[in-house]
């Protein structure tokens, strides 16, 4: 069955994402699936397919290396929680360098890190980032270990405790 919108719409399982993955694989286009679906302005085809595409090896999903800006945004400033924590999953795999650093992102991640309303996924996975951002320059990560010792831990969930205290140890490791 060809991957269409209207399919994308309605794939709410874990077997569905599996399948739109083997699909894109088949065709071997993951970069020409993430620009036609990944920034659908109907957010159940956007969640589909980046859900579809975290099935993908690093390798693969190499290929979106040419949207990582376009990630990022989308990342920024979608209002959806399933969409934000997705494409958050897929920019943690690419490859970051020191001058795709981006302050206003960077801000993003420290702010959504530390923010008790946010999900825990989208908290850990902007930890992850902040961290490896601040990898590139010592003075970020003095900052950064600032602020995550300033968390009123008590109000966290288990998985960022966890790994609020790798990173304060010096045993977490980024790519």
């Amino acid at each position: 069955m060809a991957i269409t919108s209207e399919r994308l719409k309605q794939t709410f399982s874990e077997g569905g994402a599996q399948e739109i993955y083997q699909e894109v694989k088949a065709e071997g286009d993951f970069l020409g699936f993430a620009r036609q679906y990944v920034f659908d302005s109907d957010y159940r085809v956007t969640r589909s397919a980046l859900w579809g595409l975290t099935k993908a090896t690093n390798e693969e999903l190499s290929e979106l290396q040419v949207i990582f800006n376009e990630l990022i945004d989308q990342a920024m400033q979608t209002e959806n929680s399933s969409v934000r924590r997705l494409t958050l999953n897929i920019i943690e795999r690419l490859k970051m360098n020191e001058e795709d650093l981006r302050t206003d992102f960077l801000d993003f991640c420290f702010e959504h890190a530390v923010s008790i309303e946010e999900f825990p996924g989208i908290q850990t996975l902007c930890m992850k980032l902040a961290y490896r951002m601040c990898t590139f320059y010592p003075e970020l990560t003095d900052e950064l270990k600032r602020t995550l010792e300033a968390m009123e831990i008590d109000y966290y969930k288990p998985a960022v405790k966890c790994l609020r205290k790798r990173i304060l140890s010096g045993k977490f490791k980024s790519k």
